[in-house]
């Protein structure tokens, strides 16, 4: 199975290249970067032994296509789609926390509070609820934006902002856009017949000190959704919620005894296993974003983003 699990290109004048868990980031000409979304899966923070054929294009394409549906609320960093494993934008300088967004109590949420926790991240959640019900209101729940191979951390507003990690002011606009863009896409998901449960934004700022979305938005990995219909009855009956997203890998890890922990070896992933997942993220997408999925051709997928890049670069 063909998949671009990582990249070795050499844009002419490129001055860096950042490796993340599933996006390699080029530094063009310190003015631009060109996002390349590999088919590497991850998860509890750590990149999987083998690729998903097409993910990295779903994921890529799900993120441009939101960037686009939320521009209006929204500044984003994004300017082009040379290729459907790439997106160019403008070069900004990253905020270090990762805005999480939880409509519902669920994922992490729902293990925090299983274990008695009833703040998180310096949000109180209310006592009496069963997990995946919703919250009366969404809670913003930060993390730190883990370095290469650590791990993320829960952050209350209040440790931020005394740190010194963002200011006060940008902040503000931190908060007001990630609950813009958390309407904005549950509202799209409901007219798809899904439920936005939790997300997470990353923001940055362009040299010109304007704060705009940047990496991915609404995608299954950054994402969770549950399908609306008989979402009542399955939470009434004490019965697990149907959702999309890469939930379904977490628990197949947790099932064969993986979850990141030190000593802990990562299952084997046959062929049969790595087909169901691509199979998985292609209904992810067809379903989030209502329309069919169009494979591009993987027969040689780095010759191919890399001539799309170029053609790109060279109409700068």
């Amino acid at each position: 199975m063909n998949t671009i699990t990582t990249t070795n290109f050499n844009f002419p004048n490129q001055k860096s290249v950042y490796r993340g868990k599933v996006r390699e980031v080029y530094n063009y000409n310190d003015e631009l970067l060109v996002m390349v979304a590999t088919d590497r899966l991850s998860a509890f923070d750590v990149v999987l032994p083998k690729g998903i054929p097409y993910k990295g294009q779903i994921l890529n394409q799900i993120a441009t296509k939101f960037m686009e549906l939320t521009s209006d609320i929204v500044p984003n960093w994004l300017l082009a789609t040379p290729d459907p494993n790439v997106a160019v934008g403008h070069l900004c300088e990253p905020f270090k926390v990762e805005m999480v967004i939880r409509g519902y109590l669920s994922g992490h949420a729902a293990r925090e509070y299983a274990a008695g926790k009833r703040i998180l991240c310096g949000v109180e959640m209310p006592e009496g609820l069963k997990e995946n019900d919703k919250f009366p209101t969404p809670i913003i729940t930060p993390t730190t934006k883990a370095d290469n191979g650590s791990h993320d951390e829960d952050i209350a507003r209040e440790a931020i902002l005394s740190k010194g990690i963002v200011s006060e002011e940008d902040y503000l606009v931190l908060e007001q856009y990630t609950r813009a863009l958390y309407q904005r896409g549950t509202e799209i998901a409901s007219s798809r017949g899904l439920i936005l449960v939790d997300t997470k934004y990353e923001f940055g700022k362009t040299k010109d000190g304007k704060i705009v979305l940047i990496d991915e938005i609404h995608t299954p990995d950054s994402s969770r959704y549950f399908y609306a219909e008989g979402y009542q009855e399955r939470q009434d009956r004490g019965e697990e919620q149907k959702q999309l997203s890469k939930e379904f890998v977490r628990r197949w890890l947790i099932e064969n005894g993986f979850q990141g922990k030190d000593g802990q070896v990562i299952p084997e992933m046959t062929d049969a296993y790595i087909e169901s997942v691509s199979e998985r993220y292609i209904e992810l997408y067809e379903n989030i974003l209502g329309e069919k999925f169009v494979k591009a051709d993987i027969s040689n997928i780095n010759e191919r983003i890399e001539n799309n890049v170029l053609a790109y670069l060279k109409t700068l």
